[in-house]
């Protein structure tokens, strides 16, 4: 697969890392020369110039590019970035910092695939977002959010519906999901869920309880 990168600071360094060491070909867009030189040497293809300029996506390949992670300090930048990459057809990831309101969270989040806040899913995080496949390592979360693996019974609710349907308490979210014995993986569309199914779940470590009661289809839930 093909990943346009914009940005090469602490997320987007570790994150085009990652995708490399899979196999995977990765563009890097910055606007710093020192950051483009690094990148270069690093082995990257690169293109110096700001992501948020359509011509300068272009350049790196944006066309045929299967993903594009916003992944600078910057969120207007990186709101830009995902959406010239919509208008080609591209998965889209946007950084955003925590620190952000609840409603300018809202705002973007309808336009991207993916949101991805690097204080709590740091690359890790940017990595599964962009690739939508395998769902292979969780070593870059921090103490704000668990991670839990859950097993669905006979009798839950969510049992033959789509995983991508499921809504949970608070902001938690299902990352992965395996049949009994498979490995896990980012769920696809079409995806439904079976009894006996496991999912990955992401969320305030206050909220498991709530996410649990609510999988299994408890009254109190």
């Amino acid at each position: 697969m093909k990943f346009v990168i914009v940005g090469y600071g602490r997320v987007g360094i570790r994150t085009a890392r990652i995708l490399q060491s899979e196999g995977h070909e990765v563009v890097i867009v910055d606007n710093d020369p020192v950051k483009v030189e690094r990148a270069s040497e690093t082995g990257f293809e690169t293109i110096q110039g700001d992501g948020n300029e359509e011509s300068v996506l272009i350049d790196a390949g944006i066309e045929t590019a299967d993903a594009i992670g916003g992944l600078t300090g910057d969120l207007n930048t990186n709101f830009t970035a995902c959406m010239i990459g919509k208008e080609f057809g591209c998965r889209t990831v946007l950084r955003i910092d925590a620190d952000y309101r609840e409603e300018i969270y809202e705002k973007y989040a309808a336009d991207v695939d993916e949101i991805i806040y690097p204080e709590r899913l740091g690359a890790a995080g940017a990595k599964t977002a962009l690739l939508g496949g395998d769902f292979n390592v969780l070593a870059d979360l921090t103490e704000q959010l668990s991670v839990a693996s859950i097993r669905i019974p006979d009798d839950s609710p969510f049992v033959g519906k789509r995983v991508v349907e499921v809504e949970l308490p608070g902001d938690a979210h299902i990352y992965a999901h395996g049949k009994d014995h498979e490995p896990m993986t980012i769920p696809l569309p079409q995806t439904e869920i079976e009894p006996g199914d496991s999912v990955a779940i992401m969320a305030d470590p206050g909220g498991l309880d709530d996410i649990r009661a609510t999988l299994r289809g408890d009254a109190s839930a």
